[in-house]
Order: C-alpha cells, then structure tokens, then sequence
C-alpha cells in the first residue's frame, strides 16, 4: 500500500523558515517524481515545486529562490526547506508522487497524496 505521510509544519513568524518532510512507502520511491503542492484557505490548489527521479528540481515562480525540494532515496524522504516565507506561503502542504519519473508542473492525479500538513505564517 502506497503511503505518504507529511510532517513539520506549524506557526512561523514571517521570514521564518520550516522544513516539511514527507515519508514514504509501499512503492519503489527513487523511480517516482514528487511534488509538493498546497491550498490556502477558499483556494485552490498551487502546485509548489517538484523533483524528478533523477534529482532535477523545478519550482513555481511564487517560491523560487526561497523554496528548496530535495529527496534522501535512501530514506524513501521527500523535504520542502521553506526559507524567508510570507502571510500568503499559508496553506495545508501535500507531498503528491506522480505517475512516472517525471515531474510536471501541475498537480499530479490525487491517486497517491499524503494527508497534508499546515503551515501558518503569521506574526
């Protein structure tokens, strides 16, 4: 059984930073691309950045430059390092596995997501 299970989120104050760790199992994780994706309160969802099998990384303009997605293959670990973040980086943050290797820039079908995890950025 495919799991993903999100963890790290919280309060943070603005131009703070979390990290969002996303574990997985039940599938081979290093053939997979992973995104994260989230949604604000009466939003949609915002695809937020995603990591190929190979390592490469892209990321929405919103958060380039101050987002960093990696992946611990050996640990079968998704990370979303969140730097200098803002009010509007609020929203519950779903780490989401794609069908293949690749990785685009849309959120991938909602077969395989985790349960989420909230981030409030708020002073």
């Amino acid at each position: 059984e495919v799991q993903l299970v999100e963890s790290g989120g919280g309060l943070v104050q603005p131009g703070g930073s979390l990290r969002l760790s996303c574990a997985a199992s039940g599938f081979m994780f290093s053939s997979y691309g992973m995104s994260w994706v989230r949604q604000a309160p009466g939003k949609g969802l915002e695809w937020v950045s995603g990591i190929n099998g190979a390592g490469s990384t892209i990321y929405a303009a919103s958060v380039k430059g101050r987002f960093t997605i990696s992946r611990d293959n050996a640990k079968n670990t998704l990370y979303l390092q969140m730097n200098s973040l803002k009010p509007e980086d609020s929203a519950v943050y779903y780490c989401a596995r794609h069908p293949g290797w690749w990785v685009t820039t849309t959120p991938p079908p909602r077969d395989y997501w985790g349960q989420g995890t909230q981030v409030t950025v708020s002073s």
